[in-house]
């Protein structure tokens, strides 16, 4: 049996991806994120008959950090299926983003743990479209 990495938020983006649900693609992938207030919320890929139509890790971990009132992500860590990094897709990117800031370090580990790729939100999202980006918005008058 091999002992949980020390790091909480890695070990929890390794346990929850055993729980995943990937018939289908037989690609498990959990996600961990801490939250301002130190939280720890998880998810895992959750994939149906309707395939692609699913749920991703990162956006099943959101989704719990929502659910309790979280509203700001301060670190993420995601645990993908065999020795690549395994990188949010666009549109996790883009929820992340929702409720990260560009600086946002977002950490890629193998099955057992081991950190294989380190990138901040703005390297994986570059000059993205965030909430800041409708408040710099001014009204169009006609």
């Amino acid at each position: 049996m091999t002992a949980a990495p020390a790091d909480p938020l890695i070990a929890a983006a390794v346990a929850v991806r055993e729980r995943a649900y990937a018939p289908y693609s037989h690609f498990a992938v959990g996600a961990a994120l801490r939250c301002d207030d130190g939280r720890v919320f998880s998810g895992c890929n959750v994939e149906n008959a309707a395939y692609p139509e699913g749920i991703c890790a990162e956006g099943g971990a959101i989704a719990a950090m929502v659910a309790a009132g979280g509203r700001r992500i301060d670190e993420v860590v995601v645990c993908g299926t065999g020795p690549a990094p395994c990188a949010p897709c666009g549109g996790c990117r883009q929820k992340l983003r929702e409720f990260g800031e560009p600086d946002l370090r977002v950490r890629m580990v193998d099955p057992v743990g081991r950190v294989l790729l380190v990138r901040t939100l703005a390297e994986l999202l570059p000059d993205s479209f965030g909430p800041t980006t409708l408040l710099q918005t001014a009204p169009v008058v006609k």
